[in-house]
């Protein structure tokens, strides 16, 4: 039996502790620690080697960042929609603009995010919700590839709990485009390209401009 047979025998016999998510350009699985190869059975059952999980943090900092929702019931339906809609929007946008190779620090900031963000959420319930969804699926923070799958993973629970379509994660950086002129998520990691936008000079500042509008 070949190795990756044995790996995937394995994942259904014995599933893991911990969530994995597919890549849906190369089928490649994904765990905290960034692409774990199919055929690396040993690397799945020893675990992970790229998490950190609470190391590094006191107790009064994952006290933080493990407490109760903070913000009461907000009961504007319309609100609600509104603001759901504006927060996946900077949550997926950040995801996107994630460094491809981040520092522990950049992975702890952004770890750290999600979890300050289930407290403070200004929906109370929907705070509750998030916080279930952290539990279930902890963020994964070991690249801008494997950050952006997870969100997108995690945006379509809240999808199906809601009966609403589930989203195409190949799709991220056409829905959530902030003209920032990165390279797209489905461009080969690590390869570091960027696209160069025209700069343009505002008529009254004289400041050089980028597309979207934001000062150099």
């Amino acid at each position: 039996m070949l190795p990756e047979q044995l790996f995937l025998t394995a994942l259904i016999l014995h599933p893991p502790s911990r969530v994995y998510y597919v890549d849906p350009w190369t089928g490649s699985i994904f765990g905290e620690g960034g692409v774990d190869p199919v055929s690396s059975f040993k690397h799945w059952k020893e675990g992970s080697s790229g998490s950190r999980g609470g190391a590094g943090h006191s107790s009064e900092e994952m006290a933080m960042f493990s407490g109760d929702v903070i913000m009461p019931k907000l009961g504007n339906e319309t609100a609600k929609a509104e603001l759901g809609r504006a927060a996946w929007k900077l949550m997926h946008t950040m995801t996107l603009r994630y460094p491809d190779k981040p520092t522990i620090d950049e992975r702890d900031a952004l770890k750290s995010y999600f979890y300050l963000m289930s407290r403070l959420y200004p929906c109370g319930e929907c705070a509750q919700e998030f916080q279930l969804l952290l539990a279930k699926y902890p963020p994964q923070t070991s690249s801008r590839q494997v950050a952006s799958l997870w969100l997108c993973h995690v945006h379509n629970q809240v999808n199906s709990r809601l009966k609403k379509p589930e989203f195409d994660c190949t799709k991220l950086d056409e829905t959530y485009d902030c003209g920032c002129g990165d390279a797209p998520l489905s461009a080969v990691p690590g390869s570091g390209n960027v696209r160069k936008e025209p700069t343009k000079v505002d008529e009254v500042t004289g400041q050089d401009m980028i597309k979207g509008g934001m000062g150099r």
